[in-house]
């Protein structure tokens, strides 16, 4: 990358970012306002979805961006309705051959909200509350995609060159899987990702509630079902009760043989693809500002399994973990119902770690379900079938990227930030790499506290850490350009 601009430049582009926040936060509180929910299927959410994207589109093309609304055609759902699939936005602004170009990837649709469950305000009018931007998808994406953009227009409201070219990414469907954008991407590769020399993913967050963090991998998931049935009705318990294989204790039996009270995975050779801890790693975790008790307070937990901050952050990012979800078409209502289910499906999902497969995993998990169904003599049928199969994404910490990140961490922030990895999986990060062959970086502009996906979803206005004086995270991404 080009060297940032000299100080008295950044300083006037700081000083503007400070000036001009009231206006940030209205047109952060205008696409607040739109509910562009992607996850349930309705046809008022998809128009909802169109306006956000269109009035995205607008706001890149009044920077002087050439901007392409992608057409995806619809969406066939599983009750047979067909729905519109909102476009992807491709946005160009500069083509200097001279210049490095930067790609930002981001999401502009959310996750449900209704103020009934919990939300202390409406969830779709932006609330300042001691500092903190209260509002579904004002971390979670639309805060950071709209801080990529002040970014950009700051440059051009002060008449001032883009040390890098910019090129924009963004969706309407990340939180329902991303339909279409791998298909896109890898058409793309040769055309739109051409000239692309760094890939920015803003849509995690920090480890800490003040000090910032670059993340460098994530773990990859692989998500199971598991099936036994007996037959498609459901049985009386005192007419059937003692008489057959219960499939229900069939799949508890299944789901209980996949790991122990310590969180252990008892999947045979489940752990035997994992790459080795380096004594790298071992350090970075050492360095990781992380008070472990305000943690498991903030997390609202009695106690982790870990006692140190080392052991803990290895086990949510180096090590694979089986997390059990549900039982479907078991009996979950009040009451009681005296039921035998007929069929029942259990769900689980193993995260995965450098350098684990899904296909190597996806066979150990049946060969070991096999096996200890087989030892129950059951007279049902068990399937077992792996729905989604997802790998770990690792970067290059050492790369130009990342070093102009924590170059611009450390002069608007005043402190190193914190190398992090994401226990979570964020399957764009490995599509991005994978398919362009460009260098990826996922830069989070959230606190640790910010509630992505959950109630009282927030931003603060202003992140600065200690007595360092604060800028909006506007002023991180103007340096990092």
């Amino acid at each position: 990358m080009l060297s940032p601009p000299h100080s008295g430049t950044l300083e006037k582009l700081f000083q503007y970012i400070d000036l001009h926040q009231d206006e940030f936060v209205q047109t952060l509180k205008e696409w607040v306002a739109i509910e562009s929910d992607s996850v349930q299927p309705m046809p008022r959410l998809r128009q909802e979805l169109f306006r956000m994207m269109a009035l995205a589109a607008d706001k890149l093309r009044n920077l002087g961006a050439r901007v392409d609304s992608v057409d995806l055609g619809s969406q066939q759902m599983p009750d047979g309705q067909s729905l519109p699939t909102p476009p992807i936005i491709l946005a160009e602004l500069g083509n200097d051959p001279k210049k490095p170009s930067v790609c930002f990837y981001g999401h502009l649709d959310v996750q449900p909200a209704q103020k009934e469950d919990g939300w202390l305000t409406d969830p779709y009018t932006l609330t300042e509350v001691d500092g903190k931007l209260y509002g579904r998808g004002a971390t979670d994406n639309k805060g950071p995609v709209l801080a990529w953009i002040n970014a950009v227009s700051t440059f051009r409201a002060l008449q001032q060159d883009l040390p890098v070219n910019v090129k924009f990414i963004l969706e309407g469907m990340e939180e329902a899987g991303s339909v279409a954008l791998e298909e896109l991407v890898k058409r793309e590769k040769d055309n739109f990702f051409s000239g692309v020399d760094y890939i920015v993913i803003s849509d995690n967050l920090w480890l800490s509630q003040k000090k910032p963090a670059l993340t460098c991998g994530t773990r990859g998931n692989c998500y199971f079902t598991v099936e036994v049935k007996c037959r498609d009705q459901d049985f009386h318990s005192g007419t059937f009760g003692g008489i057959l294989n219960e499939p229900m204790a069939d799949l508890v039996a299944l789901l209980g043989s996949l790991v122990d009270s310590s969180g252990h995975i008892l999947v045979p050779g489940i752990y035997d693809q994992m790459a080795p801890i380096t004594e790298e790693e071992k350090t970075m975790y050492e360095n990781i500002d992380l008070d472990l008790e305000e943690y498991q307070k903030s997390s609202r937990v009695e106690r982790f399994l870990f006692d140190t901050k080392e052991e803990l952050l290895t086990h949510l990012w180096r090590y694979p973990s089986l997390s059990i979800h549900g039982i479907e078409g078991a009996f979950d209502e009040p009451g009681t119902k005296t039921v035998i289910p007929g069929r029942v499906l259990g769900k689980f999902s193993i995260r995965l770690v450098p350098h684990m497969t899904p296909s190597v995993v996806e066979t150990q998990v049946t060969q070991h379900l096999e096996a200890v169904f087989s030892k129950r003599n059951s007279f049902n049928k068990m399937a077992v079938s792996m729905v989604l199969g997802l790998q770990p994404w690792t970067a290059n910490i050492n790369g130009t990227q990342y070093l102009a990140a924590r170059r611009a961490i450390q002069t608007v922030f005043g402190v190193d930030p914190d190398m992090i990895q994401d226990g979570s999986t964020i399957p764009i990060a490995k599509i991005f790499q994978d398919i362009t062959q460009k260098s990826v970086m996922m830069l989070p502009l959230g606190a640790v506290d910010d509630g992505e996906h959950s109630q009282n979803e927030k931003i603060n206005r202003d992140l600065s850490f200690d007595t360092t004086s604060g800028h909006l995270l506007n002023n991180s991404v103007i340096f990092l350009l």
